[in-house]
Parts: C-alpha cells; sequence; structure tokens
C-alpha cells in the first residue's frame, strides 16, 4: 500500500493557538499518524487514528499546554507514518504560534491595509496603542520589514479579546 498524506489544516506560516487543529486525508500503517510540535526547545507529541487501508478523511488535534518552553513563535508541526518504521513518510509544516506573539491568544482577525496605513497605526486603531510587534510577528510569512507595508496587503491581526 502507498502511503499518502494530504494534510489540508493547517497551511505553512497559519496562525494557531494552544489546540492546533489537523485535517486532511492519509492513510498509515494501522491507521495511526504521529504529530509532533517542536521549535528545538521544547517538543510535544500525540497521534490521531487515519485511513488503516485507504485514503481517509481525518480530524485530528494536538493541546500545547500554557507551561510550554517555546522560546520561539514560529513552530515546526510533524505528521508521520512511523508506526511501521521510523523512516515512514512524513509532512513537516512551519506553523505560527499565536500565544507566544500576543498573551492571552484567541484567535485573529483580518486586516486589509488602506493607502497611508503603519503598523504603528494599525496597532493604535485594534490594541489602543502603538505597539506593532504581535500584528509584525503574526504576517513574518510576508513581512520583512515593519515599515514596508503595502495598500491591499491583508494581514492579521491577533486577538485575545474574541
Amino acid at each position: 500500500m502507498t502511503v499518502t498524506l494530504d494534510i489540508q489544516q493547517p497551511q505553512p506560516f497559519d496562525l494557531v493557538g494552544s489546540k492546533i487543529l489537523i485535517a486532511g486525508n492519509a492513510a498509515a500503517f494501522e491507521g495511526t499518524l504521529s504529530i509532533r510540535v517542536s521549535e528545538g526547545h521544547d517538543e510535544y507529541a500525540s497521534f490521531t487514528q487515519v485511513g488503516a487501508f485507504g485514503l481517509r478523511q481525518f480530524q485530528g488535534f494536538i493541546d500545547i499546554p500554557d507551561t510550554n518552553s517555546f522560546e520561539l513563535n514560529r513552530l515546526f508541526l510533524t505528521l508521520a507514518d512511523d508506526t511501521g518504521n521510523e523512516n515512514g513518510p512524513s509532512v513537516v509544516i512551519p506553523i505560527l504560534f499565536g500565544p507566544r506573539i500576543l498573551s492571552g491568544y484567541r484567535g485573529w482577525q483580518p486586516y486589509t491595509v488602506k493607502p497611508g496605513d503603519t503598523l504603528t497605526q494599525i496597532a493604535q486603531q485594534h490594541y489602543g496603542t502603538s505597539i506593532y510587534q504581535p500584528i509584525f510577528e503574526a504576517n513574518q510569512h510576508i513581512l520583512s520589514n515593519p515599515n514596508v507595508i503595502f495598500p491591499g496587503q491583508v494581514l492579521r491581526i491577533p486577538r485575545n479579546d474574541i
């Protein structure tokens, strides 16, 4: 049997919370797919059930405790069929960990940049403060400089009040 891992959620650089939801289509030896989340300083592991004899839709999750020791906000989610052997197929997805970006992270809202906007102004509008770092970090996959944003860009605004 050819093992297939088609992960649809999360997508690369998705902004996730403490409960990381995972979904896709997969088949694995004995129907078990291992889940690991790490960033080089800390790691958490779990598993989910998938198709054993053929490709099947699945949903799973991994809970990251508040007591984690992550030092970075960019994590790597690894999904692997390693129940048959340690060299089974795997997928690694970079994700952004909202609770490291904004204390009390609960989700995010999209914001479309308008002419004349700055990250400082956007932060003031959404947070009541000029501290733009959470917005910059939540969009590190599309922003390389906090002083360079363009009208029409859709930014993720991390929230702790939704």
